[in-house]
Formats: structure tokens, C-alpha cells, sequence
């Protein structure tokens, strides 16, 4: 059937829908990857580290305890108190079990929040670079994406005033990602603050503060905008296991929120997909309970993997660098290149940028147009070192 046949049979909302650019990305190598040809993948935020024993070992006896029948649509309790506590010694948060909400993923526990609360014609302010997404979750919604800019110059941050010349009488929603994907960068505690101290003049904004990478960070001190005493009630905290514990694939993710909204994402997720998988919740237990240090090994080797890709690519003329304070991800400013063509390949902006990579040094990454930012793309050093050295000789020997 033809596509535009198809598309027919489809709504709009459906048609008019991006597809997600770093999965598109990871689609499109791997269809490379199964024509033989020999693709590094640099393209997805997916730690390499295999699980942690301890958590594995929680799972195992979770099954051997016959965990294997539907789970609470919020999760179950002795998981929820975990998270509760894991919010109370890492965060200064102190969220009952009533305001705590599970999830498929903390991208679930995002998209029921925007829907619960994002009308048609409502604006969600969003700091780019911001995860690619947010401004999809809200345009299903029939709201509006406004964006504000920054770039290389400003390590990919905005300040309270630049946020506020953007907010209207239809501001609903900030959405808020420190540490960053795709930049890396982390919003100090003064500057959220000052965000915050702005916010006071703005009541019926609400801010959700996306705090995944919490624990991939390197020397600044993780901060949590709910901790604001002002912000409290209108923040909604989102985490999840994926990210700092190598749990990508066991789609656990929480929110901590304000009683009344905690009880509307509960609604929404009974009619999707309700409980989470029940024995990687268990799983989640042990993993939020166990002692930060646990996993610390893997923070440091990403610190590593950081200097090293920095080094590498500082020696490829045209990739402008900072510096970044989290996460696992380089963000280089390619527009050095915009213009020009290389080896019979035109370049007119970051997207032909990375087919290029793709297509020629067989090196998968993500255009930074995804992200609010068309000048960058995005690298994931969430790879071995010999892969990430590999890739960038491929890169350099291209140019």
C-alpha cells in the first residue's frame, strides 16, 4: 500500500509526528550493520557496563519467589518507599508514597505528565538543547514548544532572564534537564535558584525537572529544583534506573509530584499500559537502596571516556568543544563544515553532517536539529574506549 494511502487512514497527530532521531539513527546503522558493513555506534545514550551483581542477584530471587502476576498501576509499595527514601538522602525531597508514581521509564512517567496536564494551545518553555522527545510528548498534546536558545558559547545554558522573556499568558510548563541530553551540561545551584526566585512572580507554571543523569556528573554537586522551598508544589521530579545503573532495557521509572497530579498519571497509565514489570521492580529496589559507591566505577570511567573523546576530537579541525559537567555526551559545534563538500558529500547542516559520519567514516551519531540546536551533534561516549578511539580515526581520516 502507498504511503500517502496509508497515511490517510491515519490522524494527523500520527502523520504530522516525527519519528524520534535517535532511534531513526540506530535503525538506519543497523540496517547498515546487517548489509556487513562495520559500523560503531555512537548514536544512542546506552551505558555499555554489564548490570551490577547485586541487582541481578534481586532479580533472580524475585523470580525464584514467584513474582510474575500484574503489578500496582503506581508500583508496588516496598518499591515506592525505596524511591521515597532514595529521594530523602539524595535529593533533601521529601515525597510520601502517595505522590510517587512508576513507570515503563521515566520517557513514560514524561509523557503521562505532559498529558495530564497540557491542553491544546498551551506553551511548555523548553532550554535547548533539550531532549528530543519533550517537543514531540507536547505537540501530541496539541500544546505549543517554545524554545529558548543557547549554544557552545554559553556551555549550552540559559539564565532566569533569557526563560522569562519567553514566558506568556499561555506558559503552562517548564521543562527543566540537568544533567543535560544531549549537551552535558549541569545547572548549578545558583542558577536554578535564580530560576527559581524568577518563577515566584509566575505561579501557575508548573516545572518538570528531568534528573536521570543525576548520578553522571563530574565535580558539580547534583541539585533538585523541588528542593527550592518556593518550587516544591509545582515541581514534578522524574527519574529512573536506566541511565546510572546500565538498566536500559528494565524500563523502570519514577516520578515524585503533588498528590492530585501523582493521582492523575495513575488514571492515565491504568488505561495504557498500568503496572511496570514486576521483577524489575524488585530489582529497583536493590538498586535505590544500595550505596551510591556501588556504581561508581562506571562514573569513572566515563569521566575517562570524556577526556579521551575531548582529546581526540580537539585534534580534527572544524569541532568546536566545551567541556561538559555530566551525562555521557559531546555536543561539538560542526558548522565549520556547513557549506562545504568532502569526498563528493554536500553539507548544508548538521543532519547532512551525521549521514555523512554515517555514510563514510561508518560512525552513527545524532544531528543536533533534533535538539533544538542545528549547529552540533550529538556523540555518546557511552562506548568502549577502543570503540571510541576506532570512531574518531574513522572520523579524522574522512577530513
Amino acid at each position: 500500500m502507498k504511503t500517502s494511502l496509508m497515511n490517510k487512514f491515519l490522524t494527523d497527530k500520527v502523520n504530522n509526528l516525527a519519528a524520534s532521531a535517535t532511534l531513526a539513527m540506530a535503525a538506519k546503522a543497523r540496517e547498515l550493520k546487517s548489509k556487513g558493513i562495520d559500523i560503531i555506534g555512537l548514536s544512542l545514550g546506552e551505558p555499555d557496563f554489564n548490570i551490577p551483581d547485586f541487582i541481578k542477584q534481586a532479580a533472580v530471587k524475585a523470580i525464584n519467589d514467584n513474582y510474575n502476576s500484574y503489578t500496582p498501576v503506581d508500583g508496588y509499595l516496598d518499591l515506592k518507599e525505596a524511591i521515597s527514601r532514595k529521594f530523602l538522602r539524595d535529593n533533601k525531597l521529601s515525597y510520601s508514597t502517595n505522590q510517587i508514581v512508576v513507570s515503563t521509564g521515566a520517557k513514560q512517567s514524561i509523557a503521562n505528565v505532559v498529558e495530564a496536564m497540557i491542553s491544546p494551545g498551551d506553551e511548555v518553555i523548553l532550554l535547548a538543547p533539550f531532549w528530543v522527545s519533550y517537543s514531540a510528548m507536547i505537540k501530541i498534546c496539541g500544546g505549543v514548544p517554545v524554545v529558548v536558545k543557547s549554544d557552545i558559547g554559553s556551555n549550552f545554558k540559559v539564565t532566569a532572564s533569557e526563560i522569562e522573556y519567553h514566558i506568556t499568558s499561555k506558559t503552562k510548563m517548564i521543562i527543566i534537564n540537568s544533567p543535560n541530553n544531549p549537551s552535558g551540561s549541569v545547572y548549578n545551584e545558583i542558577e536554578l535558584r535564580e530560576i527559581g526566585k524568577m518563577l515566584e512572580n509566575y505561579p501557575e507554571i508548573f516545572i518538570l525537572s528531568d534528573e536521570i543523569y543525576e548520578h553522571i556528573n563530574y565535580g558539580l554537586e547534583h541539585f533538585s529544583f523541588a528542593s527550592i522551598r518556593e518550587m516544591y508544589n509545582r515541581t514534578i521530579t522524574v527519574n529512573g534506573v536506566a541511565k546510572a545503573f546500565a538498566m536500559t532495557g528494565w524500563r523502570i521509572g519514577y516520578l515524585g509530584a503533588p498528590e492530585w497530579l501523582a493521582k492523575a498519571c495513575v488514571k492515565l497509565q491504568g488505561q495504557s499500559t498500568s503496572g511496570a514489570n514486576c521483577i524489575a521492580q524488585k530489582a529497583t529496589i536493590a538498586a535505590l537502596d544500595a550505596n551510591i559507591d556501588r556504581i561508581k566505577y562506571m562514573i569513572d570511567e566515563f569521566s575517562q571516556r570524556k577526556k579521551m573523546i575531548i582529546n581526540l576530537l580537539s585534534n580534527i579541525k572544524g569541532f568546536k568543544l566545551n567541556n561538559p559537567d555530566g551525562a555521557f555526551y559531546i555536543f561539538p559545534d560542526i558548522s565549520y563544515f556547513f557549506g562545504k563538500t568532502i569526498n563528493g558529500f554536500e553539507i548544508k547542516n548538521s543532519t547532512d553532517f551525521s549521514l555523512f559520519l554515517l555514510e563514510k567514516a561508518h560512525v552513527a551519531t545524532v544531528t543536533g536539529e533534533a535538539f533544538g540546536a542545528p549547529n552540533n551533534i550529538r556523540i555518546s561516549y557511552a562506548a568502549s574506549r577502543e570503540n571510541i578511539k576506532e570512531a574518531i580515526d574513522r572520523i579524522k581520516s574522512v577530513f
